[in-house]
């Protein structure tokens, strides 16, 4: 059989079973098998009770916490072209220095927005939340400054190739978009009415598609999309979310990522390819927690071995393991603060501790105190 022939019946057979996901744009897909079996495992992995004690140590969540809304925020923004190392932009994150470049604007931002989002993940999206969820995105990173927290309001944006500049996509007119914007509302708040059932995380997935679709803002579409689709996750249930860092594993595959638009918009708005390939990025995502988890296991092993002195608490400990591996690394009462999320008076009692034990030495690091191995 020619291979177009082929390619009729496979796609005739997957359209007389395919779900229409956005009617006014024919936004459809088609629920493989794989597709189903990656939302359990999902929902397994990622939602409800379990793991919540078995799988991140309770001593550790908030520690754990911290690093994954850096890596987000970071991965986020570098995909947008945030020039800038992930060492150079956790310090600035960490010591919380202010941002020195439009680069460490966007990734301080994302975190930022990430915070917003945790603090307000029980709410219903609205057209006031979408806009400032962007505003915090695009604060001071526009190249006209009036677009941050606003929808367009023209025709003028398209979306190009980034290396060829052939544009692959033209967004609906800017005259859909506060009907849009209704729909997507009450798409994510569960009020649209839908005749099928939509898996939670499809349905996030579809989310995230659509505002990539329609293209809603003049810049930031991408940013704000993935923000919105991780809100949609923790307001779901799969808290999970909040320790992964999403973004690194789409970071990795880029061209891929973009690639799956242009299939499903050359495919007659087919976002089976986007949905398959953003279930394998949540799938990678959780499988490289796990070896995080297991990295941080080990080095929680290391650290029992100053625990076990019984002079020192568990952050003390860690603390002493850190320079133990890393000699020549300085760090300031702030960087232990925000490490294991304490106050600052607890981050200074600790360091005082191991300074009394002559553990610790105190240095002038950057104009202020910094503390390495003695």
């Amino acid at each position: 059989m020619p291979p177009q022939h082929l390619w009729t019946l496979v796609k005739a057979s997957r359209w007389a079973n395919s779900m229409v996901a956005w009617p006014k744009y024919g936004v459809n897909f088609y629920l493989t098998n794989k597709m189903q079996r990656i939302c359990h495992e999902l929902d397994m992995n990622f939602g409800g009770s379990w793991g919540n004690d078995s799988l991140i140590p309770e001593e550790s969540k908030s520690m754990y916490l911290v690093s994954s809304l850096m890596e987000e925020a970071i991965s986020s923004s570098q995909m947008e072209g945030a020039a800038t190392t992930r060492k150079v932009a956790k310090e600035m994150l960490r010591k919380k220095i202010a941002p020195k470049d439009k680069s460490q604007q966007m990734i301080f931002n994302n975190y930022q927005t990430i915070q917003f989002i945790i603090a307000n993940k029980e709410k219903p999206l609205t057209e006031e939340l979408l806009l400032e969820v962007h505003r915090l995105m695009t604060e001071n990173t526009l190249e006209k400054p009036e677009y941050a927290g606003h929808f367009r309001t023209n025709d003028d944006v398209v979306v190009e190739n980034g290396i060829t500049h052939e544009i692959v996509h033209i967004p609906p007119a800017c005259t859909d978009i506060p009907e849009f914007i209704s729909q997507l509302c009450a798409f994510f708040n569960g009020n649209d009415g839908g005749k099928f059932f939509i898996h939670p995380i499809i349905r996030g997935i579809t989310i995230h598609f659509m505002l990539a679709f329609v293209h809603p803002f003049a810049d930031g579409n991408g940013r704000t999309a993935r923000a919105i689709f991780y809100w949609y996750m923790l307001k779901q249930g799969y808290w999970l979310t909040e320790y992964l860092s999403i973004s690194r594993i789409i970071s990795r595959s880029k061209k891929s990522y973009e690639k799956t638009f242009m299939y499903s918009e050359a495919d007659g708005n087919d976002m089976g390819y986007f949905v398959s390939y953003n279930l394998r990025v949540l799938d990678l995502a959780f499988k490289d927690f796990q070896q995080y988890i297991k990295r941080k296991s080990s080095d929680k092993e290391k650290s029992k071995r100053f625990l076990r002195l019984g002079i020192v608490n568990e952050r003390q400990a860690e603390i002493m393991r850190r320079y133990y591996d890393n000699p020549d690394e300085v760090l300031t009462v702030k960087d232990v603060q925000v490490m294991f999320a304490v106050t600052p008076t607890t981050a200074k009692s600790d360091i005082t501790k191991l300074l009394r034990m002559g553990a610790l030495s105190e240095i002038s690091f950057n104009g202020s105190a910094g503390f390495s191995v003695s």
